[in-house]
């Protein structure tokens, strides 16, 4: 392995054990308020909040790790000024959905108030954005510049949202049972989704299956911008 090569790989792991630590100690989260609980979900009212996002291609199951090198080097200092930005929760994943017509090449990302029901297109597509929600205290004129030009700053609008909780496995079949029961409670309750799940993650990747906080969230009609 060459000097460089050898670099790479203990810098990288050196992210993933202190994001590790990171997240164990990350209680900021975005703000919302809880306007419901049943057994199927948590109903809320979400603030705007700023996130850094990238878009990726690859499996479900393995975009995670491809997103999480480049914005791990984002909030560890690869942007201008070289500043460290504390870590956050949670880190959510959605796909992108394209408009009929436009350029494959260029994804239409959705706002938490953007429609999009339950098409299997949008389960079926390669392409996810992985992003990071960054500490309250920053707008989007305060967050440092990312070096890396893949990496979009962005205010999530405020929006609600039917959230359910689980814990365990991060596999693709967990996560569309338990999105499949989410979406059955709300056509079930009448609550007609406004945009893609999004699946968001809460704990690092050496943390415990049992303790870990995973969530679907989607977006719904009638939220505050709506």
């Amino acid at each position: 392995m060459t000097t460089s090569k050898t670099w790479t790989a203990r810098a990288w792991l050196g992210a993933v054990l202190l994001l590790s630590g990171a997240f164990a100690m990350a209680t900021e989260e975005p703000r919302y308020q809880i306007l419901k609980t049943t057994e199927d979900y948590e109903l809320r009212d979400y603030e705007p909040y700023r996130v850094a996002e990238v878009e990726v291609r690859g499996a479900f199951e393995e975009v995670g790790s491809q997103a999480f090198r480049i914005l791990a080097g984002y909030i560890f200092g690869d942007n201008q000024g070289e500043a460290k930005i504390a870590m956050a929760a949670p880190v959510s994943q959605r796909p992108v959905e394209r408009v009929s017509g436009a350029d494959p090449g260029a994804g239409t990302r959705l706002e938490m108030t953007a429609p999009v029901t339950q098409r299997p297109a949008a389960a079926e597509s390669d392409t996810y954005i992985i992003s990071f929600a960054m500490p309250e205290s920053f707008t989007l004129e305060t967050l440092p510049r990312p070096n890396n030009p893949r990496i979009r700053l962005r205010e999530e609008p405020a929006g609600r949202v039917a959230a359910r909780r689980y814990s365990g496995s991060w596999s693709e079949s967990r996560y569309r049972d338990e999105e499949r029961r989410l979406l059955d409670a709300l056509q079930r309750d009448g609550l007609q989704p406004h945009g893609v799940p999004i699946y968001a993650r809460y704990n690092g990747p050496f943390s415990l299956p049992m303790l870990r906080r995973n969530e679907i969230l989607v977006p719904l009609a009638g939220s505050p911008d709506s």
